[in-house]
């Protein structure tokens, strides 16, 4: 059985210089060498109490 793992990348939507390629690496790197789930919530604990969570994979592949 594959242990099947998953993260989020919790975020407030601000502009913030570099963040768009740190979270294209974290992406990447995760799916492509641990092949984990990764997931997206925007508005910060708001996002996360609303399950406003998205795929990140959808977004970059």
């Amino acid at each position: 059985m594959k242990n099947c793992k998953r993260i989020s990348i919790l975020t407030s939507g601000g502009d913030c210089s570099g963040f768009n390629a740190v979270i294209r690496a974290v992406v990447n790197h995760a799916t492509l060498i641990y092949d984990e789930e990764i997931f997206g919530i925007s508005y910060a604990t708001q996002g996360l109490l609303a399950s406003q969570v998205m795929s990140l994979l959808a977004c970059w592949s």
